[in-house]
C-alpha cells in the first residue's frame, strides 16, 4: 500500500525493528544521508569500526542502507560507500503487530544533495 510516497513493507517489519533496536543504528542512518564509508561513519559517530560494520550489515539486510559503490580510501584500499534508502519511517503499533511505513529516498533529493556537496 502506498500513501503519499509512503510504502508499507510487511515482510521486512521484524528485520527493520531488529536493526533499529541495535545501539548506533539510528545514528548510522542519520549520518548516511550522504554517501560514506564504514570508516567515515565510525569516525563521525565515534564507535568502534567492528561495531559499525555489524550495524551496517544489519541495516543493509533490513533494506534501510545500501552500498552505492566502491571508492579508494586514503590508504589506497577499495572501500564500500553506503547511503540510507529512506528519509522517514513511521511505525504503527495498533492492530495485531507493528506496521511500518517508509518514505523512500527520492532520486531527485539524492541528486540535489550531491550537487550541494559537489
Amino acid at each position: 500500500m502506498s500513501r503519499g510516497g509512503w510504502t508499507d513493507r510487511e515482510p521486512d517489519s521484524s528485520a527493520i525493528l531488529s536493526a533499529l533496536g541495535n545501539k548506533y543504528s539510528a545514528e548510522i542512518l542519520a549520518a548516511a544521508g550522504t554517501p560514506k564509508s564504514a570508516q567515515a561513519l565510525s569516525e563521525e559517530i565515534g564507535i568502534p569500526i567492528a561495531t559499525c560494520y555489524r550495524r551496517i550489515e544489519d541495516l543493509v539486510d533490513a533494506g534501510l542502507l545500501e552500498c552505492e559503490g566502491r571508492k579508494l580510501s586514503a590508504e589506497g584500499r577499495r572501500t564500500n560507500i553506503y547511503r540510507r534508502t529512506v528519509d522517514e519511517m513511521e511505525i504503527d503499533f495498533c492492530g495485531d503487530g507493528p506496521r511500518l511505513s517508509k518514505k523512500p529516498r527520492t532520486e531527485a533529493r539524492t541528486r540535489l544533495e550531491e550537487q550541494r556537496l559537489g
